[in-house]
This record gives C-alpha cells, sequence and structure tokens, in this order.
C-alpha cells in the first residue's frame, strides 16, 4: 500500500513537472525547447552586440561591460550639448537609451519592444503617396490653469473646410469622447504629401469688443492649441532649451519692462510653420510616413507689411483661390518674429475692429528614424518605471506589515483563545467568559441604524470595485486602445451599469440578512443612490460649463443618453441581480443572537469613532499615495499614463489592506465588547476616501496653477466624485471582509 502511494505521488509530480514545461513552451516541452523559450528576449539588443563582436555570442559580463561603455558614450554626449528632443539620428539615440526601461513589456520576462508597441499595441503605420492630402484634424484649445477646454472653431479663426474626412480616418463618436467634448474635426490647413508650401494666406478674420476681450484672456491664462496629424500630437520643441510640449500657444502677453507701458500687452500667434518629418524607404514599404508633426508660431501684423486688402471676410483664401490679395505674405518669403511687427490684440484708436491675417507655411523633412520610435520623444522626460516599482514596493510593506499583524492575531493570539474557550467548555470549568467570545450573542445582531443605507453603500461598492476591474483587465489584454478618445470612460461607464447585476446581488443578500421587508424600496435606493449623486452634481457643473461655452458641455442628447442608458439598462440589472439575492438562502451566522443587547462599555475617545476610523483609514490611503501622484499628473497635468499594470497591482494591494485593516480593528473592537462592528468596519475603511480628497486639495494648491472659481470647482467636483467611488470601494470591502473574519473565529468557538 505504501509503495502504490508512492508510486501515485511520483506520478502525480512528474505529471505536474510535465504540464509546466508544456506550459512555459507550448512548441517543444523538451530541454532544448525551455531553453529557447528562457533566452527568446531582448533579440533586438543581442543582435546589435553580436555585430559589434563579429557575430559572436556575447556572455553576461560582456553585456555589461557594454552597457557600461553605453553608459559612458551617452554620459558624455549629454555633457556635450546634445540635445533630445530634436529629429537627428544622435538625438534618437540618446532619447531611446534613456527610456530603454520603458521599452519593454512583460512582467517577469521584460522583452525588448518599441514605445508603439508599448502604447498603442495593434497599431499598424499608415503610408501616403506623393502629393497625396494628409489630414489634420484640431482638437481642444486648452490651459492647465484652467481646465475649461474650447473649442477650437469658437475661437476666432479660419472656417472649417468642407470636405468629409475619408473613410480610413474615421473616428466612431463614443459616449466617453461626447462627455469629454472631444470632436473629430478637419484643420483648415491643407498637407499634401512632401510638398512644400512657402507663406500661404488663409483667411482675414475681423473680431472687437467683447470677442477681443475674451481672446486677451486666453492669451493671459496660457490656452494652447492642439492638432493631430496622422495620430501625432502636435510639438512645439526647442533644441537651446532641450524641450518640448504638445501643442502652441494662442498668443503671448509681454509685460510693462519689455513693452515701456504701463500695464501688460497680448499678441496673437497668426502665422505656423510647420515641419513635417518623414521616412522613406523604398525597399520596407511604400510611400511616406509620417514621423514627426512640429509647429513654429508667429506673431506678424501684415497691416505693417503692406495694408490688407478688402477681402472677404472669414473665407479660406487658399481653397478660394484669392490668395494674391494677400500683400505681405508671399509663397517666396518666411515671416519671422519680430518685436517691431508683432500683431497687438488691440481695437483701433477709434474702437474699430482688428482685421487678423491668418496664414501658414509646410516643410518636410525626411530622417532615418523608424516609425515604431517616433513616440519616444512624448515621453522624454516622463518618471521612469522604477519610481512605480517603488510606488508598488511601498504598498506591499505595508501589505506585509499587516499582513504580520493578522497573522498574529488568527495564528497566536486567536488559536490560543479559541482553545482555551473550547477546552473550559469540555471541563466546564468556565465560570464566566471574558474577551470577544462574550459578545457572540450579540455580534450577528443586524444594524440597528439604517440597515437599509448600509446595505446600499455595500452594494454601490460591490459595483464600482467590479467594473473598475473589470475596465483594467480590459485594458492589460489591449482590448481598449489609447488612441481613441474616451474609449477608457466609455468602458467604465457601460461596465458600471452592466455590473449593476452584481451590486443588486450583494445589497440583496446583505439586506435579507437583516430580515428586512422592504426589499423593493432597497432595490429601487440601489439602482439610484449613486448614480443619482454623481449624475446631479455633473448637470450642475454642466449649467456652468454650458454658460461659459466649454468645449466639455454635455449636449442634451448626451444627458437623454445617460437618463436612458441608467433608466433602461442599469435599473433593470440592478433589479435582476435582487432578484437572485432574495431568491438565495439567507447567510447562515455559526451563533445565535441574544433577545437583549448587551451594555456596550465606554472606551476612551482615541479608539472610538471618528478619530478611531480616521487612523485606520490612514493605511489603505497610504498604499496608494505614490501611484496617486502620476495619476492626478495624468488627469490634470495633461501626462501619459499607460501602465494599467502597475495600476491593477496597486488597486490589489489596496484591496488587500483595506481587508487586513478592517479585520485588525474588528478584532480590537469585539476584544473591548464592542459588537457593534458593522458600520465601523465600513467606515474604518471608507475613510480613505477623506485622505483623497484633501491630497487633491493639496495637488490643487501645490501643483495646479489654476485661475479663476469654475475651474476651482471644475476641479473639486470631479474630484469630490472620484472620492466618493473611492470611499464606496474601500468601505466595501472592508465590510465583507470583517463579515466573513467575525464568521469564521466564531465558528471556531464552542458556544452552549
Amino acid at each position: 500500500m505504501a509503495r502504490s502511494t508512492c508510486s501515485a505521488r511520483l506520478l502525480i509530480r512528474t505529471a505536474l513537472l510535465l504540464s509546466i514545461c508544456f506550459l512555459l513552451n507550448p512548441a517543444d516541452a523538451g530541454r532544448r525547447g525551455f531553453r529557447k523559450n528562457k533566452h527568446d528576449g531582448g533579440e533586438e539588443r543581442r543582435a546589435q552586440e553580436d555585430d559589434e563582436k563579429g557575430g559572436r555570442r556575447v556572455g553576461r559580463k560582456e553585456r555589461k561591460r557594454l552597457d557600461r561603455e553605453k553608459a559612458v558614450k551617452f554620459a558624455q554626449m549629454k555633457a556635450d550639448g546634445q540635445d533630445q528632443i530634436s529629429m537627428t539620428k544622435e538625438a534618437a539615440e540618446l532619447r531611446s537609451y534613456e527610456l530603454r526601461k520603458k521599452k519593454k513589456k512583460g512582467l517577469f520576462r521584460r522583452k525588448e519592444a518599441s514605445l508603439a508597441q508599448v502604447l498603442f499595441p495593434g497599431a499598424s503605420p499608415e503610408e501616403y503617396s506623393e502629393r497625396e492630402p494628409v489630414p489634420a484634424f484640431v482638437e481642444q484649445v486648452e490651459s492647465k490653469r484652467t481646465h475649461l477646454p474650447f473649442d477650437f472653431y469658437d475661437l476666432p479663426s479660419c472656417p472649417e473646410p468642407a470636405e468629409k474626412i475619408q473613410k480610413r480616418f474615421r473616428q466612431r463618436k463614443n459616449l466617453g469622447s461626447r462627455l469629454m467634448g472631444y470632436k473629430l474635426r478637419m484643420s483648415p490647413y491643407n498637407f499634401p504629401t512632401k510638398v512644400d508650401k512657402g507663406c500661404t494666406p488663409l483667411c482675414v478674420v475681423e473680431i472687437g469688443g467683447k470677442k477681443l476681450r475674451w481672446l486677451r484672456k486666453l492669451v493671459d491664462r496660457q490656452y494652447r492649441v492642439h492638432l493631430t496629424l496622422d495620430q501625432l500630437p502636435l510639438l512645439m520643441r526647442s533644441r537651446e532649451l532641450n524641450y518640448a510640449v504638445r501643442g502652441y500657444p494662442v498668443g503671448f502677453k509681454a509685460p510693462p519692462t519689455f513693452t515701456g507701458l504701463q500695464e501688460d500687452e497680448f499678441y496673437l500667434y497668426n502665422h505656423i510653420k510647420f515641419t513635417i518629418t518623414y521616412r522613406e524607404e523604398p525597399n520596407e514599404f511604400e510611400g511616406v510616413r509620417i514621423i514627426g508633426f512640429d509647429a513654429h508660431p508667429v506673431s506678424i501684423d501684415y497691416r505693417k507689411e503692406g495694408e490688407i486688402k478688402s477681402l472677404t471676410q472669414d473665407t479660406n483664401l487658399e481653397a478660394a483661390g484669392k490668395a494674391d490679395g494677400f500683400s505681405g505674405c508671399q509663397a517666396d518669403s518666411s515671416p519671422i518674429n519680430d518685436p517691431e511687427s508683432y500683431l497687438k490684440l488691440r481695437s483701433g484708436s477709434s474702437g474699430e475692429p482688428l482685421n487678423i491675417g491668418f496664414s501658414y507655411e509646410v516643410h518636410w523633412q525626411e530622417t532615418d528614424i523608424t516609425w515604431s520610435d517616433r513616440w519616444d520623444v512624448y515621453l522624454v522626460g516622463s518618471p521612469d518605471d522604477e519610481i512605480h516599482y517603488f510606488a508598488i514596493v511601498n504598498s506591499l510593506m505595508i501589505v506585509v506589515f499587516l499582513t504580520g499583524a493578522v497573522a498574529t492575531i488568527m495564528i497566536r493570539t486567536l488559536k490560543k483563545d479559541i482553545a482555551g474557550y473550547n477546552e473550559m467548555q469540555t471541563i466546564e470549568e468556565a465560570q464566566e467568559e471574558t474577551g470577544w467570545k462574550l459578545v457572540h450573542g450579540d455580534v450577528f445582531r443586524p444594524p440597528q441604524s439604517y440597515p437599509m443605507l448600509l446595505c446600499v453603500l455595500v452594494g454601490s461598492g460591490a459595483q464600482i470595485g467590479s467594473a473598475f476591474f473589470a475596465t483594467l483587465f480590459a485594458s492589460m489584454l489591449r482590448m481598449l486602445n489609447p488612441i481613441k478618445k474616451g474609449q477608457a470612460l466609455t468602458a467604465v461607464v457601460v461596465l458600471y451599469v452592466f455590473c449593476g447585476v452584481i451590486g443588486g446581488y450583494v445589497s440583496a443578500r446583505l439586506y435579507k440578512f437583516c430580515d428586512a421587508k422592504a426589499w423593493k424600496r432597497n432595490t429601487i435606493a440601489t439602482a439610484l443612490a449613486f448614480p443619482a449623486v454623481i449624475v446631479s452634481m455633473f448637470m450642475v457643473l454642466n449649467i456652468f460649463l454650458r454658460i461659459v461655452g466649454a468645449a466639455t458641455a454635455v449636449s442634451f442628447l448626451t444627458v437623454f443618453f445617460i437618463f436612458l442608458l441608467w433608466g433602461c439598462v442599469a435599473t433593470p440589472l440592478v433589479f435582476v441581480g435582487s432578484y437572485f439575492g432574495y431568491r438565495a438562502d439567507k447567510i447562515e451566522v455559526p451563533t445565535k443572537t441574544n433577545q437583549i443587547a448587551r451594555f456596550i462599555p465606554e472606551v476612551p475617545y482615541y479608539a472610538a469613532p471618528p478619530i478611531s476610523s480616521m487612523l485606520a483609514g490612514m493605511l489603505p490611503f497610504g498604499s496608494v499615495c505614490i501611484e496617486l501622484f502620476f495619476i492626478m499628473s495624468a488627469l490634470w497635468l495633461h501626462q501619459l499614463y499607460y501602465i494599467m499594470g502597475f495600476l491593477l497591482a496597486v488597486v490589489a494591494i489596496l484591496g488587500a489592506t483595506c481587508a487586513q485593516v478592517s479585520c485588525v480593528m474588528c478584532y480590537l473592537q469585539l476584544c473591548v465588547e464592542d459588537h457593534r462592528w458593522w458600520w465601523k468596519s465600513f467606515f474604518n475603511c471608507a475613510s480613505a476616501g477623506v485622505y483623497l480628497f484633501l491630497y487633491s486639495i493639496w495637488f490643487l494648491a501645490s501643483k495646479l496653477e489654476l485661475v479663476g472659481i469654475l475651474p476651482v470647482m471644475v476641479y473639486l467636483t470631479y474630484m469630490s466624485m472620484i472620492s466618493l467611488a473611492f470611499s464606496l470601494f474601500c468601505g466595501t470591502v472592508g465590510y465583507l471582509s470583517c463579515f466573513w473574519f467575525t464568521r469564521r473565529i466564531y465558528g471556531a468557538v464552542k458556544v452552549d
């Protein structure tokens, strides 16, 4: 019998080993296949090293030596003043070296890849034939100082082209893009492939009065115009200052020390020099691939260069063939920024309106930079991935600390208590119970105050958490394309609606445990409570956005669609989940509840809410505070955030932290004979949302430079929505963990 058992174990171990080998390398589960799979990462780098060493395989020591030589080489290039943002070969090599850690895919076996593969997996390049028009699209005109974006054609600008967007460049509008105010609209500029243009008159616009004052305000608040060409955002580069920034400013403000006046003077950029970098390689592909899209704005008053003739206002002169009347802009000229010819945003001496001539020029430059490396410049200066690793390590340290505390409670204290209680019950020596077992007859007494509200909050938190985890998984599986504007927000909204089944089920099961009868009211409250709060805040904010004409103001049709989605999809799904929740058996508990509630002794002020709840909420917030900075920067400082794997890991650590904090606090509460843990377990973790809102206020005061009351109101409104959702998620995890913990420990004790 023993031999057969040993043989069975040996067979099982062999099968498991073969299965693991097969999973690691399905093509060849043998030893050679395993070695091949183990060393298939970093092929490009090793191929380059093989070329350097004459085709000989480079060992680990030799590779380290080559890495040191590269570090010295690029450090010397930086010391010699080599920039990282230009389109030269040297700058591209330096960028690639600085971003080498970002150009890796995978968690444990990190494979080298391009940023195009990391940021936009599955995206393929577009090829354009010579003289083929390349469509450029205008996006929002926005500023970091207001977060109130406007549509490009709301500004004094040239009219929108009449031609329709080609089918291959169209993007369907989704709910997220409508909520964020993104509209795909053609720019007034024309970019035929490989066709250089000198100074090309575009249109003449007449502004004055209120429109002129509004334009001066946009310049004062540092608004920038954003365009895209072949899905590349427009860049302004400076080799001297070694920086690149997206978009070009509407204008600039000159202080009195520059103008000699008593107040600031405002100038408008009305001539744009576009530089399009392309790559042409007939042996690899046909046509031209766009590599870079840059702009250099110029302010020039054409009235000084030559009086603007009486041209048709608000007409595209290039399309109408009337460019010859623009005397100050000729095809063989290129305007420059000259203080003597800056265009002042000021009406005439007698109040007559200001005539502004808009123009542009285009230059095409060939480069050797590949299409896959064209995104490198957009991440220059962004935080390294190691900081995100440090954030995860910081969170893991908190989890390890809490795990040790929970293990001490579960293994040492609870095990000793349970063994002692069971022994006393066995030998009938227990004269009086002490500690947490003393409240076994009251610990599962349903909450006496607002049980429906508690069930609704927990159900809403379960729905939020499920939707967020589903969105992160979809992002990790590359089901969401970052190129498509608003797709992530659409996924969050749609998945939240479909997760109404989970919210209704959790709320119904808890409400049934509380022996409550108003199940219809509980279901309706679960379906309407959290969405009603969010939609109400959004609608009030939308009124103010509509008044100022912001691009993020939502139309009536979008509002109607949201209510339709809410009433016709989300609410019925909550009822479906509630139906199955009420049909399920009532949650069983290991002890009976006494008819009369036990008296609760008084505890010190620091051990009672709200102080105890605020102290407990520090740990869940501390586990995400580092990663939260990068998320806030992406939301409010227009930085790129693409590492969804890190975010999923941080959220998982947050859930573990909330669960462990809840268990520790619940045990300490039960030890002082306080059996009212229901609401306390929720607020112990939900208080992390308060810290998130306080953190957002600190971020507003220290990192943002918002101007005006409405931008601050927009920021605080959205952050209060996020903080509320964060609080509900953390409180739900804490509550459900505490419920499991109490059932677990009291189920191990023999109770009469």
